[in-house]
């Protein structure tokens, strides 16, 4: 397939982008064009995402059988709130309407940000556990709420145009052998990670479902869990919120050191399911991507 991937330079897009380029045409759209270390099997192009106009006549000159949609301001806190909020939804509304318009299959980066529980000025606990993609999004914060949009978007795209989108949910991505999860503050300070119940997924399982959902049966748009099978902590996840948030809601149903993300629709609908762990990964020494 040729395949365009925006913010194929950044944290999560570059391992993307590597493993993409081992079977298909890349084309690797980002604001700035990589100084040194490109890689040597992709094609690389300077763009402001925002700029609809540009966007547009570079989509339609690529014509991609795919969308991979990666770029976005990724944390909140690091830009205004307005500014976050602007390039995110302006963004994903000009790629994902050039990709509509020229029949490409739209995969993109949602968050689990969407839910509005780590950014919430009051963090709730969930209203059934584990959450599934059906659970509500009460976003408080410009960052989730312009993933709750940006998925909307990807609905208006795949209805109006029929092209299948899949919005990908990931919650806090980790690297192998720098598990930020694991590090001494986050594991002596329980509370540390409460705000997503100490959820995580490696980086590589995030790139797993990227290559899953371009080749799924997919009808219009589906958003996606994407965690590890464990929580960071390995704790019994039930033992952990009754610690913290002092209750559970009525419907509970999760064993062990499980995850607060259900991920069967994933397994479901894509054949994808986590295979890394911190146990494992949190030290494993793999070679970075080479974008």
């Amino acid at each position: 397939m040729d395949i365009i991937v925006t913010g194929g330079r950044g944290a999560t897009g570059r391992w993307i982008v590597d493993r993409l380029a081992d079977d298909h045409r890349v084309i690797c759209l980002d604001r700035e064009l990589p100084d040194e270390g490109d890689h040597p099997d992709v094609e690389y192009c300077a763009l402001d995402l925002t700029d609809s106009g540009s966007v547009l006549d570079v989509v339609t000159d690529i014509d991609p059988d795919a969308v991979v949609h990666w770029a976005a301001i990724p944390v909140a806190g690091t830009h205004a709130g307005v500014d976050l909020y602007r390039n995110n939804t302006i963004a994903a509304h000009s790629v994902l309407t050039a990709a509509g318009r020229v029949d490409a299959r739209i995969v993109q980066a949602s968050s689990d940000g969407a839910y509005g529980f780590f950014f919430a000025e009051e963090t709730p606990i969930p209203d059934s556990i584990p959450v599934t993609e059906t659970h509500a999004c009460r976003p408080e914060d410009p960052y989730g709420l312009s993933k709750v949009v940006t998925e909307e978007i990807g609905a208006a795209i795949a209805r109006r145009d029929g092209v299948p989108v899949a919005s990908i949910r990931p919650t806090w991505i980790q690297e192998p052998g720098e598990y930020l999860c694991r590090d001494e503050t986050y594991a002596s300070d329980r509370s540390a990670g409460a705000g997503n119940f100490w959820s995580y997924v490696d980086v590589r399982d995030v790139v797993d479902m990227v290559e899953a959902a371009l080749v799924a049966d997919i009808g219009g748009h589906e958003a996606f869990n994407c965690a590890a099978a464990d929580n960071a902590l390995g704790d019994p996840l039930v033992d952990l919120i009754e610690e913290h948030y002092g209750s559970l809601p009525e419907d509970c149903q999760v064993d062990g050191d499980a995850s607060v993300y259900s991920t069967a629709k994933a397994s479901r609908v894509l054949d994808w399911t986590p295979t890394r762990s911190w146990r494992d990964a949190a030290d494993e020494d793999v070679d970075p991507p080479t974008v």
